[in-house]
């Protein structure tokens, strides 16, 4: 277990230091471009990769903090830091997006000319392809380690390369029209775009510091439990699921055969919390409440040769993410 999180916290450092080095290379690239040619929507551009560059160093932090184990302190772990990372990273860009917003407008109505268009698509073209792969690259390692900073990152350099890809398409009509405030026009386009993107990382990190139900989790543990279901598993309720960077925190309540002793029911609670660790990669901690049935569990019981049934099975209780969430035991009278 230990090894694994070790390989897990250097394969997070080792996204997150190629996200910078790579980023810092392509933002110098976009600079150039700006001094070049002095377009206003390619400085729009720059500056939204610096704000990335600096919630890139934030975001090391936060997988380096994140990846400490349990401690007297925080027995939970670290891993909500991983959500103050991103609505740091989103507030940035929230930032970046309005004060991008006024000086494009000032410029759209003061007016300014742009030089040397050509070179600037060039380097603006080459700097979006090496984002969008880039950006794709940190996404699907994000998602493989469970690390939300990995994927804010990798969102912020496809967000990025998408805004590279508007800027040559609209600098390639500047360049055949010759209308200058095309540029101010595309740059106020592109901190609108920011803007929305910043909102949506910062409403993420709120819905994972305030636990927000994540629906898709729940979903995804109801169809394990169904497709592996025991026999004394009777019922399943009350389950509630908190995230800790790329940790699960899962409590519920499992109705067990009342007769069961406390040897027998502790080995149906371990089998259930193995059960979701092998599909999740160990990554879940449970802290299951069992409940003895009552005889209006038993219609919904699928012990054959129960001595103490009060009442004949009448139907098989399929687990849904609705009925497993409510707070309360499902009975069959």
């Amino acid at each position: 277990m230990a090894l694994k999180e070790a390989y897990q916290k250097k394969e997070k450092l080792f996204a997150i230091k190629l996200a910078l080095i790579v980023g810092l290379m392509l933002t110098s690239i976009k600079f150039t471009a700006y001094f070049l040619t002095h377009s206003e929507a390619i400085l729009t551009d720059a500056l939204e990769s610096i704000v990335n560059l600096v919630a890139g160093l934030f975001a090391l932090f936060s997988i380096h903090y994140g990846s400490k184990s349990k401690d007297d302190d925080h027995p939970y772990g670290h891993g909500k830091i991983e959500y103050i990372s991103a609505g740091f990273e989103g507030g940035l860009i929230l930032i970046a997006g309005f004060l991008i917003s006024y000086e494009s407008v000032r410029n759209l109505i003061i007016g300014h000319e742009v030089h040397n268009i050509d070179l600037g698509l060039v380097l603006t073209a080459v700097a979006g392809v090496t984002f969008f792969i880039l950006g794709k690259f940190l996404i699907t390692r994000g998602e493989n380690l469970h690390s939300l900073s990995i994927i804010a990152e990798g969102k912020h350099f496809s967000t990025d390369a998408y805004t590279s890809f508007g800027l040559v398409a609209g600098l390639v009509f500047l360049r055949i029209t010759g209308l200058q405030w095309i540029d101010s026009a595309l740059a106020i386009g592109y901190s609108a775009f920011i803007i929305f993107t910043g909102y949506k990382l910062v409403l993420r990190a709120l819905d994972g510091l305030m636990d927000k139900i994540d629906f898709a989790t729940v979903e995804e543990i109801v169809k394990v439990l169904n497709d592996n279901r025991d026999k004394n598993w009777i019922d399943i309720h009350n389950m509630r699921i908190q995230k800790f960077g790329s940790q699960l925190h899962v409590d519920c309540h499992v109705t067990l055969p009342w007769y069961n002793n406390l040897e027998q029911t502790h080995l149906q609670m371990e089998s259930i919390a193995a059960l979701l660790n092998n599909h999740f990669e160990n990554r879940v901690e449970f802290f299951i409440h069992p409940d003895p049935c009552l005889p209006a569990a038993c219609g919904l019981c699928q012990i054959e040769k129960c001595n103490e049934r009060k009442f004949a099975f009448q139907n098989k209780l399929q687990w849904t993410k609705e009925n497993i969430l409510a707070n309360k035991s499902h009975q069959s009278l």
